[in-house]
């Protein structure tokens, strides 16, 4: 087993999910429930299930493409996400 894999998934998923709009809905799901454990539970789930849909997916599409390819679909994909929120920042909402 890769438990330096192990690590650097966690250490990323981690980091990323810290103060996104799920772990804010989850806040506030469990703020007003009376059942935080079942929030928690709800929540866990459905991040796994998420996770595991994306393993699947990246796994099968690493068979039809390079990895450096995939690398770099994400990258661009990222920097157009950047580019987008610089240069119409909030109004581009509407």
């Amino acid at each position: 087993m890769d438990y330096h894999l192990i690590g650097l998934s966690f250490v990323t998923v981690f980091l990323s999910e810290l103060g996104d709009k799920s772990q804010l809905a989850t806040i506030a799901l469990s703020g007003r429930s009376q059942a935080p454990r079942a929030v928690f539970l709800g929540t866990a789930t459905a991040l796994i299930i998420s996770s595991f849909i994306g393993v699947l997916a990246g796994g099968t599409i690493a068979e039809f493409l390079p990895t450096k390819l995939l690398k770099i679909i994400a990258a661009l994909g990222f920097a157009f996400l950047a580019i987008k929120l610089l240069i119409f920042g909030e109004e581009g909402k509407k």
